[in-house]
């Protein structure tokens, strides 16, 4: 179960007065009677009532046949809730969720919790990864009942939705014990019932609450968040906090622009340790590339095992960028495993990526990752282990269960100059575990996570220049643009031929960057005008043209939620307001549209405050303020293809986050406005550097170009 972040201690007493006595006073009720109730419910049912046996997600599927009468979200379920005066069970989770196999095994598939939830609820099941804006209203209230949040998620909502209890794993005798209670006090305390909702709505509306006052940001902000930084530090093991440790990769982009700025050593430091960390750790797979969701120590050592592909998007990201900045080829490394990884396992033939795999094999979390010694000793010969365990080590991270299985995970003791020591011992192990019984596969195709994708395959290509990385990129832009949107509508998930959901704000903001970023690699004006397009549409369905500004998650009445939502703070994602304001401030780079700017600077101003007092949480917000605090550069280069090529290649493999690069071969008709009236001289490539739309004086010698687009607005920390 993964730990959330931690709400403010006021919005736990304000909910946890009320339901405390509701939901414990009851607990003394014999046990026996939840036994009765539920055979008497059992003998009453019908056995054919679970409804997800036509959906599409992979998640819904694994419980189609639970005996539990599961409904998919929608309509029917809550006409059902409201004629027949029962609360809703709801559980959201998604595919490749550890505790959520455990709770479906425990609880969703026994015959006796399944015959009390048919008889005193109605019961739905959401796929997160889906609704993302379902999960969103659920967690933020279960975080504030409980001080912390995780999957599976678990609430009970009354038939308008409004939840009155929340929390998330919970084992079978305690479920049942929750669900007996709460029932009792639905038949028994309906005025109580009522206060919490409407305790709980107030709660909700008042989380769209931004700033009341207008602050001007400036680079202090920098300095501000610098400092929490250096607070939560790790300098032993790297990273930030304790365990669990997330890979932090917003704060790290965050502070490799910092550090570029002011020229700081410890930012950068902090940047390159943690990066390298990781790569050493277990949560980094060294047989089949790709990393796992966290580390469940502080050492990087015992991941918690499924893959996700967002986390491949932001952490090739990373390493592509740690290249630039040092040009290790420790970084790049990394970065190919990572992305090759990608394209061998989460990639279709058609060019659409994968969601997740799994951390169960065989109903045991980590089992095809994990190691014994003595297998790994008989697997290679004598030498073959002296030279692997030079440069590698097994751990088990002091965690109690690999210790009971004498179970290892393979990591990195010590850089090697070059992979050749150890490259085919590492394929010889690989080819082994290959032939173990492999990890699920959630194949689904989410349209913001091949948003990610297709930015962080861009940026490989420009970093790398290796053209298979380009035509991944190319190849997943063509198919969302085919299969997810089509009419005019923007649609999130595909699977099995069906294109389905509204998109949320995180569909459009992550696609339209990964377009942008796909332009600065290949100049194919179309990606920007789809990038246009897609803006367009997510003004009008999600911008808030009444209160605050910024946007909300949402459409209105999307998915039919009892108040509508806007969210700021990062997560294991870049949070989608902080990407589209850089996708705003990108996008009047190149069309020179001020609206575009005036958006962005309503985003900065709106949570201005949050942005002095928590900056850790808002480092995405930050990286957009950077790029406009920094008076990002316009980059123009007009020239033949075979003329410009060394330049282009140069700028594309510099660390230039703060920058829009376009070109087009001479006389050839253009509709970017950052490329018109602009021609080569005397014939040659021509590059012109300009800043909020003032151009310097135009040049081709390459030398002159860099001098150019490495000016900073520099500060002091």
């Amino acid at each position: 179960m993964v730990n959330l972040i931690k709400i403010k201690k006021l919005n736990y007493i304000l909910f946890c007065q009320v339901i405390t006595v509701i939901a414990f006073s009851f607990f003394s009720l014999p046990k026996i009677y939840l036994i009765q109730n539920a055979q008497a419910a059992n003998d009453a049912q019908p056995t054919n009532l679970n409804r997800l046996k036509g959906e599409k997600s992979p998640y819904l599927l694994q419980h189609a046949d639970n005996p539990v009468h599961w409904y998919p979200w929608g309509d029917e379920a809550f006409k059902a809730a409201k004629n027949q005066n029962k609360p809703i069970f709801l559980s959201i989770g998604y595919s490749t969720c550890h505790w959520c196999h455990v709770m479906e095994k425990e609880s969703f598939e026994n015959e006796e919790v399944a015959a009390f939830l048919n008889s005193n609820f109605i019961c739905i099941k959401v796929d997160r990864e889906e609704l993302p804006d379902v999960d969103q209203i659920y967690m933020e209230v279960v975080q504030a009942m409980t001080g912390s949040g995780g999957w599976p998620m678990t609430a009970i909502l009354a038939p308008s939705k409004i939840p009155f209890f929340g929390g998330t794993y919970f084992p079978k005798d305690e479920l049942l014990d929750v669900l007996q209670t709460l029932d009792t006090a639905w038949k028994e305390q309906p005025e109580r019932i009522a206060l919490i909702g409407q305790q709980v709505r107030n709660f909700l509306e008042s989380r769209n609450k931004l700033s009341i006052n207008s602050i001007d940001l400036d680079e202090s902000v920098f300095r501000i968040a610098y400092k929490k930084f250096l607070a939560l530090y790790d300098d032993h093991y790297f990273g930030f906090g304790t365990a669990p440790k997330f890979p932090p990769t917003m704060k790290l982009s965050l502070l490799s622009r910092i550090a570029l700025r002011t020229k700081d050593s410890t930012s950068k430091e902090i940047v390159l340790n943690t990066l390298k960390a990781m790569a050493k750790g277990g949560i980094y797979d060294h047989l089949g590339g790709g990393f796992h969701r966290y580390s469940t120590d502080r050492k990087w050592l015992v991941p918690h095992f499924e893959k996700m592909l967002y986390d491949q998007a932001a952490l090739s990201r990373a390493y592509l960028e740690g290249f630039q900045i040092t040009k290790d080829a420790f970084f790049e490394q990394v970065a190919r495993g990572i992305l090759d990884y990608v394209l061998r396992n989460m990639t279709h033939s058609n060019g659409r990526f994968y969601s997740a795999e799994d951390a169960d094999t065989e109903g045991e979390e980590g089992k095809f990752y994990v190691w014994t010694e003595a297998e790994v000793k008989q697997i290679l010969k004598p030498n073959e282990w002296k030279a692997f365990k030079k440069f590698y080590g097994l751990s088990h991270g002091d965690n109690p269960e690999l210790i009971e299985k004498k179970q290892t995970v393979i990591h990195m003791v010590k850089i090697p100059k070059n992979q050749l020591p150890t490259k085919a011992i590492l394929e010889k192990l690989s080819l082994h575990r290959s032939k173990r019984s492999k990890p699920f596969k959630d194949d689904k195709t989410i349209t913001a996570w091949n948003g990610l994708m297709i930015g962080s395959f861009a940026k490989a290509y420009q970093t790398l220049n290796d053209k298979k990385y380009l035509t991944a990129a190319q190849k997943s832009a063509l198919f969302v643009k085919e299969k997810l949107d089509k009419n005019g509508k923007l649609l999130r998930r595909y699977r099995e031929g069906s294109a389905e959901h509204t998109a949320t704000l995180d569909d459009y903001a992550y696609l339209i960057a990964g377009l942008i970023d796909l332009y600065e690699s290949d100049f194919n004006s179309e990606w920007i005008q789809w990038a246009l397009n897609l803006q367009k549409r997510q003004d009008d369905y999600l911008w808030d043209e009444e209160e605050d500004g910024g946007y909300y998650f949402a459409e209105e009445n999307a998915h039919s939620l009892p108040v509508r939502k806007k969210e700021f703070m990062d997560n294991a994602r870049p949070n989608s307001n902080g990407i589209s304001a850089l996708n705003l401030l990108r996008l009047h780079n190149i069309t020179l549209d001020s609206t575009y700017k005036y958006k962005a600077k309503k985003i900065f101003k709106a949570i201005g405050e949050r942005l002095i007092k928590f900056p850790q949480a808002y480092s995405q917000t930050l990286i957009a303020f950077d790029f406009l605090n920094d008076n990002s550069k316009q980059i123009a280069i007009i020239g033949s293809p075979k003329m410009a090529d060394p330049i282009l290649k140069a700028l594309k493999s510099e660390f230039l986050p703060n920058k829009i690069l376009a070109y087009r071969e001479p006389n050839k008709p253009t509709s970017l406005p950052i490329l018109k009236d602009k021609v080569t001289a005397e014939g040659k490539t021509t590059v012109y550097v300009c800043e909020g739309n003032k151009c310097k004086y135009p040049t081709g010698d390459l030398e002159k170009v860099l001098k150019l687009v490495n000016e900073k607005n520099e500060f002091k920390l």
